[in-house]
């Protein structure tokens, strides 16, 4: 049985060339290291894409939210001045009825949210908002109240015999769509000159 078994071996190993057996030993390794190598040269390479991806979609998410914040930030910017007039002389009332007062010299208009057509504010963000309004009368009585939607909020009234004003203010929250005006108060009256007795005016303190 030994003799029987070498025997086969031998024959087995004769089978086999001694250099393809070298060659097959020399050769296996090396392309092994090849192929690690290029497969670390791929990993570098898709490392390098997926980095340039991210780096471009961060750049465009970026000036998306810069957008956003600018577009936000030109909103929250929102103050208005107007006076009746400009130059001219402005009577209104007294009257059997509460009249709105078209506010037309409007030296600032930040947000444009005040229309000089309509004497009307509109809120375009919800927040909190601070007005001031002013109206002044060449004698007999002079009032002014600030109206929220269809709601009066505050009166300004003065009375006496030589000229006189009167003024208030208040902070508001409004929502948008929100609109505020001044009437002249029923059976009162407004002057206005160049000198701006008779004021409008608003700006948002902070949104909500």
């Amino acid at each position: 049985m030994k003799i029987s078994v070498s025997f086969t071996l031998l024959l087995l190993l004769g089978t086999v060339p001694p250099c393809e057996s070298t060659d097959y030993q020399k050769t296996f390794p090396q392309d092994i290291y090849a192929a690690l190598r290029e497969l670390t040269a791929s990993l570098v390479q898709l490392k390098a894409d997926v980095r340039l991806l991210l780096t471009q979609e961060q750049a465009a998410q970026l000036k998306i939210e810069v957008d956003n914040w600018n577009q936000q930030l030109q909103v929250r910017q929102i103050a208005f001045s107007a006076s009746l007039v400009d130059k001219s002389e402005s009577f209104v009332g007294p009257s059997a009825m509460d009249t709105t007062l078209i506010f037309t010299y409007v030296p600032t208009n930040i947000g444009n949210a005040y229309n000089s057509t309509t004497g009307v504010f509109t809120a375009p963000v919800r927040g909190a908002y601070h007005f001031e309004w002013s109206v002044g009368a060449n004698g007999g009585t002079s009032g002014a109240v600030l109206v929220k939607n269809s709601a009066n909020v505050f009166l300004a009234y003065e009375q006496a015999a030589g000229f006189m004003s009167s003024s208030k203010a208040v902070a508001l929250l409004l929502e948008v769509g929100d609109v505020v005006f001044v009437r002249v108060f029923v059976n009162t009256r407004a002057y206005d000159n160049l000198n701006h007795h008779t004021t409008f005016s608003g700006h948002l303190l902070f949104p909500m």
